[in-house]
């Protein structure tokens, strides 16, 4: 019936001499259509649709009636033709894909048992490096830091230990359409390495050599699977090091794939400003390389920014050349309390205004300071608080610290204590880098949604004020942690996961923060990425004409729809 309504009324509104059914016909149809038609069917009602022309009496009646139903066989026409949507979530309902203001966390979607040709082709290129154990799959599939949860795991993990081995999986993958999931890490928290669809999981973790260190350069060629700490303990005898500094344990791979960023990104930048090419497997299995080792480039389309951020869906990042910079001569770190979030937030922006290089300025609410008094056993004032860090020659770190110092002074703040010896810094900067652990110390049963949003610089002291209210009458325990002098900042929110009540209420909180972000040009994710947990929010910040050229791109390059599927483009989003 769905094809029978479309050409009739498309013919109605643009042919020149118009031909239609009789008003009798019409009416027969619409009786008709509460039964399901066969396709074939509704090819013929189409033709003899087409077949008979009313009279002018009949048509100047007929016309309301097209208008009504037009926007009815757009509908019906688009669930006609599911190659251009994701099918298997075309129903949000059914399969967990979430719309604007869904509580749903628990992501569903179709599954296909993976052949035993592909497993079998599958041993033959990786050996030994492939499981089928229920717990590997299990542990691979569950990602235990993250709020959002798949109803499937993988059906099979995979060890590749080169290029080639990643090259002939994904050919496999591509032939069999079985859906490939890439994993590094595993310290994303918006679900990036869930397995909706089962199939193949490729675990990148065997493939973490240095490859090449250009120290005049000041450049390196890595693998994915190498994470950013072992990269800098690496680097450092060279006098030399990474700048990126998100959780403990992501890797390189995987801090490409989400652009991630850290800290230090107010004085390096993210991770789309310190790739110089990535090589990538594609769905069909060729091997791009995005751009050269030189430092600027202005030759084609730049290949590069289109994977960082891409989360797996275009390819899989098998080497990685990086940017490097030098390790500072001296650094200075400071501790300060004021009376409120917003001074502190207000501090962080005249900082960045009064044009100081700072490599770092990290917020801390008072209840974050608390989580770390009862972790550590320490007895910070719980005050919500800011760190910096200053980077240079000795003298110009002090002259830095001493610039801020009055700054705050003029802000309200106080208890300002600065530290240069090594260890007493690392002890410092140890407050802020185990911060999500620390909040399990106030509630060691519960669970934690972590979001993080980011806004222009001007608008962050609104938005933090603002998302603090709500935070604060919550009956949920909730710490703020900001990157204060790029605009992004993050909120832990604890609950139990036994209580569908809190859960909800968690999501309400994320659901705020969001859209109050967004309001003031904000972005939904600033460093986390998308993944399943913030596609909800990308028609919103983004709009569809954006979606549908990313969703054209995805087409392009994956044209089975095996890379990572279900993530970052929303399934409602259709060509």
């Amino acid at each position: 019936m769905a094809s029978s309504i479309s050409s009739w009324f498309s013919r109605i509104r643009s042919a020149s001499r118009i031909y239609f059914t009789s008003s009798g016909f019409a009416r027969r149809g619409l009786a008709r259509s509460r039964a399901p038609l066969d396709p074939a069917e509704s090819r013929v009602a189409a033709v003899g649709a087409a077949a008979a022309y009313p009279s002018r009496g009949e048509l100047s009646y007929l016309l309301p009636l097209a208008a009504a139903f037009s926007s009815v066989a757009i509908a019906f026409q688009s669930l006609r033709e599911p190659s251009l949507c994701d099918a298997a979530e075309l129903d949000t309902r059914e399969t967990g894909g979430e719309r604007e203001g869904s509580m749903a966390y628990l992501v569903k979607g179709s599954h296909n048992e993976t052949p035993q040709e592909l497993i079998d082709e599958l041993k033959a290129i990786c050996g030994e490096n492939i499981t089928l154990d229920y717990d590997e799959r299990f542990f691979h599939g569950k990602p235990q830091n993250s709020f959002h949860k798949a109803i499937n795991i993988p059906d099979v993990v995979v060890y590749p230990k080169s290029e080639h081995e990643v090259s002939e999986i994904v050919k496999s993958c591509d032939k069999h359409k079985v859906p490939i999931v890439p994993y590094g890490g595993a310290t994303s928290i918006e679900g990036h390495t869930l397995s909706p669809h089962g199939g193949v999981c490729i675990d990148m973790s065997s493939m973490k050599r240095v490859k090449a260190l250009h120290v005049e350069d000041m450049d390196v060629v890595v693998e994915p699977g190498i994470g950013w700490i072992e990269l800098n303990e690496y680097l450092e005898p060279y006098g030399l090091f990474f700048p990126l500094d998100p959780g403990p344990g992501a890797t390189i791979g995987g801090m490409c794939a989400t652009r991630c960023s850290g800290s230090l990104a107010v004085r390096y930048g993210t991770m789309r400003d310190n790739v110089i090419n990535l090589k990538v497997v594609l769905a069909n299995g060729e091997v791009v390389k995005t751009a050269s080792r030189a430092r600027k480039s202005a030759a084609g389309y730049d290949l590069t920014r289109l994977m960082i951020g891409s989360e797996g869906t275009l390819g899989i990042i098998t080497e990685v050349t990086l940017r490097l910079q030098k390790l500072p001569q001296s650094t200075v770190v400071a501790m300060c309390n004021f009376p409120s979030v917003k001074d502190a937030a207000d501090v962080a922006i005249a900082t960045m205004l009064s044009g100081i290089q700072v490599s770092r300025v990290e917020l801390l609410d008072e209840v974050q300071v608390r989580a770390v008094n009862i972790a550590n056993g320490k007895n910070l004032p719980e005050l919500p608080t800011l760190m910096f860090e200053f980077i240079g020659t000795e003298a110009y770190s002090r002259e830095q610290t001493e610039i801020v110092q009055k700054i705050v002074a003029e802000h309200r703040g106080s208890g300002f204590v600065f530290a240069e010896d090594p260890e007493a810094k690392k002890e410092l900067w140890k407050i802020r880098k185990e911060a999500l652990w620390a909040c399990f110390a106030m509630e060691p049963q519960h669970e934690a949604l972590i979001t993080d949003v980011c806004v222009p610089l001007s608008r962050l002291a609104e938005v933090i004020s603002r998302s603090k209210k709500e935070l604060d009458a919550s009956s949920l325990t909730c710490t703020v942690i900001a990157h204060a002098g790029d605009g992004n900042f993050h909120t832990v929110v604890l609950f139990d996961p036994s209580n569908d009540e809190q859960r909800q209420e968690a999501e309400r909180l994320n659901h705020f923060m969001v859209h109050t972000a967004l309001s003031m040009e904000g972005t939904c994710t600033g460093e986390h990425g998308v993944g399943t947990g913030k596609m909800k929010y990308l028609e919103k910040e983004l709009g569809m004409e954006a979606l549908r050229t990313m969703k054209r791109i995805k087409q392009a390059l994956d044209p089975n729809n095996i890379m990572n599927p279900g993530k970052l483009i929303p399934p409602h989003v259709c060509l």
